[in-house]
């Protein structure tokens, strides 16, 4: 009994799921019906709406295409007037240009008439002009021709005459006036540049306070003295002269650290060898040091720029170095005035000139020492910091031992000559000098057609002149090799010596 219950249970549960599904299709079709229903309505709205905007674009765009067209044709008309008025305006020039040819043609045929008729004038002319020739040379028993050259040869003559006084003229009032500002310019450079004078020693004295210093200084058996001659180069002399002791070298830098290393060991009171190899390193960097500060502070002072860090070196260490006795940095300073002074005067560029008269003398303060002389030396370190052609040549040519292509060259030649040519600037023992100046004057004077000898530029050239009816070209250059090979062999001078012989032949005749 229970069983047939729970069968009808599920039979009545089965029954009621399968009436909920059929009620539920039911309802989804309606719903399904009215959505689709819904949707076509929509998409039938949509397409309306679709194509009343294409026909809305399309009049649009036939509207735009219209009026391009007509714009179009409206142009083509415009164009098509426009060649019509060019065709006319062509056909009225075709008919002016006819008008003009004829007019043209009828000049012509005038023009043409006319030259004939020329023409036979003209040969009428040269017809008269030949009979008047041919009476002419009856006359004159000459022809025309050898008249004509007659003439042109006396014509030449005159002009050559002529030509040549106003040159000799010419060149005479101009050696005059040359010669006038020449000295107008070196008068007013060296009034402008007169400084003072400075002698350079080969000694330093060095002033202590007792003789237990001097002591102390020699150390036990003088190995102080030995190891501090040894750093720096020097000779130290300890001698008998009260509260001084002497320092000698011919290199003022290496006298300057022997000053500067005494003086700080004096100061400290240690004196050894150790300790005097340590201050004397010390005082080599710190002059370094100094040497490059005097050489920036020279340019700024002078207005140089742009030169090379090693040059400027060398410009300060020349404070340090002296020639014939004169301090060589003040020379370069007052040589670079006097260049720049007279480039001014002569219109050239002050800053070039000031420049190579400060360089000149750099090949001085080369620590190398080949076998070459200063200028040609200085010129070769200048090429090497990439100094400019003319500052290198005025450099190699100041003591005449290169050739001067610059006009700058000169100038700086002249400014080293006054520099060192004042009274007290430099010193040099008299009369060792006046006797190697006459040596080289009598050893040129003993080759035979020797007339004159003479020693310039402070001995650094020697002028040889000699007859013109006893030596010849050949001989003359012979000559100049032989006096130069003796001088080399036989003398003792510093640089180099340039011979030049000359040879001159005068032709002189008198008008009375």
């Amino acid at each position: 009994m229970i069983l047939y219950y729970i069968l009808a249970a599920v039979a009545g549960a089965v029954l009621a799921l399968a009436i909920y599904i059929a009620i539920s299709r039911a309802s989804a079709r309606g719903r399904a019906s009215a959505i689709i229903e819904k949707a076509e309505l929509e998409a039938e709205n949509i397409k309306q709406q679709k194509i009343l905007q294409a026909k809305e674009k399309f009049l649009q765009l036939k509207s735009e295409h219209d009026q391009k067209v007509s714009q179009r044709n409206n142009e083509l008309r415009d164009r098509e007037n426009n060649i019509k008025n060019r065709e006319m305006q062509l056909k009225e020039q075709a008919s002016e240009l006819g008008k003009r040819q004829h007019d043209l043609d009828s000049q012509k045929g005038q023009v043409n008439a006319q030259r004939v008729a020329l023409e036979a004038k003209i040969e009428e002319y040269d017809q008269l002009r030949a009979q008047a020739n041919r009476q002419l040379e009856t006359i004159a028993g000459m022809s025309a021709q050898d008249a004509k050259n007659m003439l042109v040869e006396n014509m030449k003559a005159e002009a050559r005459t002529e030509a040549q006084a106003y040159i000799n003229d010419t060149m005479d009032e101009a050696r005059l006036n040359a010669a006038k500002e020449a000295k107008r310019i070196v008068i007013n450079t060296i009034q402008r540049t007169a400084t003072e004078t400075a002698i350079e020693n080969a000694v330093t004295t060095f002033p202590i306070d007792n003789d237990e210093v001097k002591g102390r200084i020699i150390g036990r058996e003088g190995r102080n003295i030995r190891a501090l001659e040894a750093a720096t180069g020097v000779e130290i002399v300890v001698d008998d002269t009260p509260d001084a002791i002497l320092i000698s070298a011919f290199d003022p830098v290496r006298r300057e650290v022997a000053r500067l290393s005494l003086h700080q060991l004096v100061i400290d009171g240690r004196i050894h060898p150790a300790r005097i190899e340590e201050v004397v390193a010390k005082v080599s960097k710190q002059l370094e040091e100094e040497i490059l500060e005097t050489g920036k502070r020279t340019c700024i002072d002078l207005g140089i720029h742009g030169l090379n860090l090693e040059l400027v070196r060398m410009i300060g260490r020349m404070k340090y170095r002296s020639s014939y006795g004169q301090n060589l940095l003040q020379h370069s300073r007052e040589v670079a005035n006097i260049c720049a002074i007279m480039a001014s005067e002569l219109g050239l560029n002050p800053k070039i000139a000031k420049r190579a008269g400060l360089l000149h003398d750099i090949g001085k303060v080369s620590e190398e020492e080949p076998e070459l002389p200063h200028a040609l030396l200085g010129a070769k370190i200048a090429e090497q910091y990439k100094e400019r052609p003319e500052i290198c040549n005025c450099i190699g040519a100041h003591h005449e031992e290169m050739e001067m292509n610059t006009i700058y060259a000169p100038l700086v030649l002249v400014g080293d000559a006054i520099s060192g040519a004042r009274p007290g600037a430099r010193r040099e023992v008299i009369e060792s000098y006046i006797k190697r100046l006459k040596g080289m004057e009598d050893l040129a004077a003993s080759y035979p057609g020797v007339t004159k000898s003479y020693a310039i530029q402070a001995g650094r050239e020697l002028r040889v002149i000699v007859g013109a009816d006893e030596v010849t070209d050949d001989q003359a250059a012979r000559l100049s090799t032989d006096i130069a090979q003796r001088i080399q062999d036989e003398m003792t001078y510093p640089g180099q010596v340039k011979i030049t012989v000359i040879r001159e032949t005068r032709s002189v005749a008198i008008a009375k």
